[in-house]
């Protein structure tokens, strides 16, 4: 009988631990989404700005290319879109000699960053169908910042020019329209800024490290919302549309790009909630956009201004992103058990400051989290040791019993009454921790900071499943020895599965990242080491009370 629920719980908290997220992760909750308007302000009078106009392919001008101390752009011309951007600071899941890309319109991809300009009262204002001009064709960082002008042509005397600003050792891009208004009218203004992604799953990705890929938004009203492909396939999605403050986002393992109308510490775009419309679609073509539509301040004629919002497209480090926006930690995909990942990553990051190192950081986690659960562990292995005990005396209670299951299974509980042992005693402290030991897989799962780190000797990258398979192979004996510290099963065929189970999941950890084999051998030795320990007590404590 406690063979079978340790199977179940072994089972259970492995189903959990895989396949929740996946599968049974409870949706974004619905929020009242206020009403999409591109008008102006009330008794402005003037008419809504128009949509962006799509169509089935991006179309191409000349290429820019920019060159920082952490990553390669390249902006298209026809539109001033950001294109393409390789991390240099970040090599490729399969090949790390190469930079990783994360914005690209290469090789049947798309994922690109796009803005522009909207006016009923002047349909010609630059948006990402415009042709731009710039002064030279090549950028390099040489200080602290490299600015990168485009001129759009001027039409009906209104002059806009697109900038964006590359800082040193940021992925904060500033993307800054500068407009004049020569044109002998007021001119009501509204800017988009939009992702274009394509539905493919990252490079890299595998099913033993899948997170959340697709369009995101967080808000003061509507807090962090997730909104999937599928959903926007249906038709089903769901997120609150007007805010004045918060970012929109896509989101992938590792990595970001998102728009943000508030800085952590700077001043809202939006003067009001109607002035911010979050616009998050599947298009026409096949694409999937994720933007804000802003409505701007009326330009007076001969009045110049100059609007301004930051973009981030680079990796989920918690250090850096933190910094950026409210809510932004959400990107880091920790799902359902957000509450337990976040602080046992914050305490691994604190770790890694001592030791330097994210191997070492995550077996000092470990050992400091089995620390903290020690007395329900304890108690876990105090029943199954006691119940270990008492495997001869079942096993003579079986012969004796027979084929009558009811029989044996009354005896069995009235002998557990009569040695005070509770037969649950050995899974429920340990059911306690099930979300915190998944919510440490998560913390190390989505944790970009792993991503190509290296721990010693063969594992020079904690993301990716060790090389030779030693860690899996470690685990898969420490679990077979942790079978003759448990009570042994009295149904043969649950004493095979327990020495089947060892093996299989063995197996299916060679596929699991090294950091996260790390944990689970680390834990395994731990708990054999108590289990042990708690065994010896009991046996000497029996002992003792035979001889008195």
């Amino acid at each position: 009988m406690d063979s079978k629920r340790l199977i179940v719980f072994i089972v259970l908290s492995l189903a959990i631990l895989l396949g929740w997220q996946e599968f049974f992760a409870p949706p974004p909750p619905a929020k009242p989404a206020a009403v999409a308007t591109a008008t102006r302000a009330a008794g402005d009078g003037t008419p809504a700005a128009p949509q962006p106009a799509e169509s089935s392919r991006l179309d191409k001008g000349q290429r820019i290319v920019v060159n920082t101390d952490v990553l390669r752009a390249e902006i298209d011309t026809m539109g001033g879109d950001l294109r393409t951007l390789d991390l240099t600071q970040h090599g490729q899941t399969t090949d790390s000699t190469k930079d990783f890309e994360l914005l690209t319109d290469k090789g049947g991809r798309v994922y690109v960053a796009q803005t522009g300009l909207l006016s009923a009262a002047d349909p010609q204002l630059p948006t990402h169908k415009t042709l731009f001009t710039a002064e030279k064709t090549d950028y390099t960082l040489a200080g602290d910042k490299v600015e990168v002008k485009l001129t759009a042509p001027e039409v009906n005397g209104v002059k806009v020019s697109k900038v964006y600003t590359f800082s040193k050792g940021s992925y904060l891009i500033d993307v800054r329209y500068d407009v004049s208004n020569a044109s002998g009218k007021p001119l009501p203004l509204s800017a988009y800024y939009r992702l274009l992604r394509d539905n493919q799953s990252p490079e890299g990705e595998s099913y033993f490290a899948h997170t959340f890929t697709g369009p995101a938004l967080y808000t003061s009203e509507g807090k962090f919302q997730k909104v999937s492909f599928e959903d926007l396939d249906k038709n089903k999605a769901s997120y609150v549309k007007n805010s004045p403050d918060g970012w929109v986002a896509m989101v992938q393992h590792y990595f970001f790009s998102g728009w943000i109308t508030k800085p952590l510490e700077g001043k809202a775009i939006c003067a009001k909630a109607e002035d911010c419309t979050y616009d998050i679609k599947k298009l026409p073509n096949g694409l999937y956009s994720a933007g804000v539509l802003v409505n701007l301040p009326t330009l007076a004629n001969g009045a110049s201004e100059s609007i301004s919002v930051p973009l981030y497209a680079g990796p989920e480090e918690y250090a850096t992103i933190t910094k950026l926006a409210d809510g932004m930690n959400y990107v880091k995909d920790y799902g359902w058990v957000y509450i337990f990942a976040s602080p046992l990553f914050w305490l691994l990051t604190k770790l890694h400051t001592l030791v330097g190192n994210w191997g070492w950081a995550i077996v000092l986690l470990t050992i400091l989290v089995k620390a903290v659960f020690y007395p329900l562990t304890a108690a876990s292995y105090r029943s199954m040791a006691k119940m270990k005990a008492l495997a001869p005396r079942l096993e003579t209670m079986k012969a004796q019993y027979g084929d009558d299951r009811m029989k044996f299974q009354q005896a069995v509980m009235e002998m557990y009454k009569q040695e005070k042992i509770n037969p649950l005693g050995g899974c429920l402290p340990i059911l306690i921790q099930i979300p915190v030991f998944i919510g440490l897989y998560w913390a190390l799962l989505a944790s970009v900071e792993l991503r190509q780190a290296p721990w010693i000797l063969w594992i020079h990258d904690l993301a990716k499943p060790d090389p030779y398979y030693v860690l899996p192979a470690i685990m898969a004996i420490t679990m077979f020895i942790q079978t003759f510290l448990n009570p042994p099963p009295t149904d043969p065929v649950q004493a095979k599965m327990m020495k089947i189970m060892p093996v299989a999941f063995s197996v299916m950890f060679f596929f699991f990242p090294a950091g996260l084999v790390l944990y689970w051998v680390v834990n395994n030795v731990l708990s054999m080491a108590q289990q042990y320990y708690i065994n010896r007590q009991i046996e000497n404590a029996r002992k003792a009370a035979l001889q008195s």
